[in-house]
């Protein structure tokens, strides 16, 4: 699957949830905490692949799952161009300290797993808006 396809599959999940919420009458602070890992392995199982296992994405305490992905990953199904003859298809817009490039054949892919910049409480409730698309819009080049 590629990065846009798989894009646009979780923005309509994220929305049908998030919907679902705004017509429960949840606040912005309710669905930031409805979106936290706890939770949501136990009542959105088909939100995420790793779920069916209890398995979170990162290795972090605190885990909220709002923003998924991350607002500052840059993709690009066709390619950014070569790198070292290899094709880049994704990068980390902030450089990241913790994200790395991993080289995977002749493909180069942005591997944030040891980053968890989105999944912060404080992040989400910074860069918080209903439409998913709105905060993860710059990612699709």
């Amino acid at each position: 699957m590629g990065y846009k396809k798989w894009f646009d599959e979780h923005a309509a999940k994220h929305k049908l949830i998030v919907e679902k919420l705004v017509n429960k009458g949840f606040t912005k602070e309710k669905i930031i905490d409805y979106f936290d890992f706890e939770n949501m392995v136990k009542e959105e199982k088909e939100f995420c692949p790793l779920y069916a296992d209890n398995k979170k994405c990162h290795d972090m305490e605190k885990l909220n799952c709002y923003l998924c992905a991350c607002p500052n990953f840059r993709f690009s199904d066709e390619g950014f161009g070569k790198v070292d003859g290899n094709t880049q298809y994704s990068f980390c817009d902030i450089e990241s300290k913790d994200g790395r490039q991993g080289v995977y054949g002749d493909k180069i892919h942005q591997d944030c797993s040891k980053c968890g910049v989105p999944h912060h409480r404080s992040y989400v409730e910074k860069n918080f808006d209903l439409e998913w698309t709105k905060v993860m819009g710059k990612c699709i080049k």
